[in-house]
């Protein structure tokens, strides 16, 4: 009974838990709307210190002044995309943590479909080479004097 009670605890601990985001309190925006753009547009941006988090999410020093940037062109009156385009203007497109379509990450794109098909076809050239019906190759059989070679060798075994 114990253990059960402690399980949902945990479990309930486990649901109520908020991601907790590196947004510092004197960051935040008053405007509840221009906060909301900004942590969406943060949440899409790297970090170039940790590469594998968004900037909303890495309490780096670069992040931080990355995450003012983007409220500073916010408050400028920048859409949404010409902050994430000044961002990729000044940081490249490294900065961005999904990478557009583009000629330059086409191999990132498309490197994944390409493998899939290789695989699919593999698979596929696999089942019909053995659904053909094509028998074994036969294997060639023992001459004499191997045949009690391996008798030899068995009867050993069984001494043993």
């Amino acid at each position: 009974m114990a253990c059960t009670v402690r399980f949902l605890l945990v479990l309930l601990a486990l649901i109520s838990a908020t991601p907790l985001h590196a947004v510092q309190v004197d960051e935040i925006l008053p405007d509840p709307v221009l906060e909301a753009r900004a942590r969406a547009i943060s949440h899409d941006l790297r970090c170039m210190v940790c590469q594998n988090q968004s900037i909303d999410d890495s309490e780096a020093p670069l992040a931080r002044d990355l995450r003012l940037l983007v409220r500073e062109r916010l408050k400028a009156g920048d859409s949404d995309t010409e902050v994430v385009d000044f961002m990729v203007a000044r940081y490249g497109e490294f900065v961005l943590l999904k990478p557009r379509v583009s000629w330059h990450t086409a191999i990132l794109w498309g490197a994944p479909l390409a493998i899939l098909i290789a695989g699919l076809f593999a698979i596929g050239f696999s089942v019909l080479r053995r659904s053909s019906g094509s028998p074994l190759p036969e294997v060639a059989k023992l001459s004499e004097g191997e045949r009690l070679k391996l008798d030899a060798i068995e009867q050993s075994q069984q001494g043993l």
